[in-house]
């Protein structure tokens, strides 16, 4: 059961377990199913690595992204206001909110668009932002977590002042977990091939 590292993409098992594998290999009949020892076609591999830097590339906006207090500032600006008040309903002063700040244009509309609130949510953390906004805070730098504004607990760069920036940093958007179970996947799929016999040889299915 050793291992051999000297040529790891050809083989990762050392002579005696691949004369093992040879063994059962051509010794057991698998129920009469067949399977012979050919490497991956260099197509599949090619397609495999750009399906997942294409699915990277396309979702890189969305992973891992957390709201903040800043996202909300416009909607909660309008939420007292008299054309807000007039309306009948929460689902309708909600609505007329959200189509007013997309109608002035902003930054923010993708991820407003992605983290949608209702009308009790923003009033559930209304006057945590107006108190935030009151102590002239950094709105982006508190998350939303349920009903509650908790400053972030990212730690950045170090400013003039001696503070830390607590804003996401754009390449933390959920990819570092992911890119680590990619990893994981493709490492175990190499390990459990190259523990095999070489491609090189192929069994003659006695049976």
């Amino acid at each position: 059961m050793a291992w051999k590292f000297d040529n790891p993409l050809v083989s990762l098992a050392d002579d005696q377990q691949n004369a093992a594998a040879r063994g059962v290999w051509e010794g057991e009949s698998l129920g009469g199913i067949t399977e012979d020892n050919n490497r991956l076609p260099v197509p599949v591999v090619g397609l495999l690595i750009l399906t997942i830097v294409t699915s990277f590339l396309v979702t890189f906006p969305l992973w891992g992204q957390r709201p903040t207090a800043a996202l909300y500032e416009d909607y909660i600006a309008l939420m007292d206001s008299p054309q807000v008040q007039a309306l009948p309903d929460d689902a309708k002063r909600m609505q007329y909110i959200v189509d007013t700040v997309r109608a002035k244009g902003t930054a923010k509309q993708p991820q407003l668009d992605r983290h949608p609130l209702s009308m009790d949510d923003l009033r559930l953390i209304q006057g945590q932002v107006v108190e935030l906004q009151r102590q002239g805070a950094r709105m982006e730098e508190f998350t939303v977590l349920g009903n509650r504004l908790v400053l972030a607990n990212f730690e950045g760069n170090w400013r003039a002042d001696g503070t830390r920036e607590r804003v996401q940093p754009w390449w933390d958007k959920g990819y570092t977990i992911d890119v680590f179970y990619i990893i994981a996947f493709c490492v175990s799929v190499i390990v459990v091939v190259k523990r095999l016999p070489p491609y090189t040889w192929q069994p003659k299915h006695k049976h």
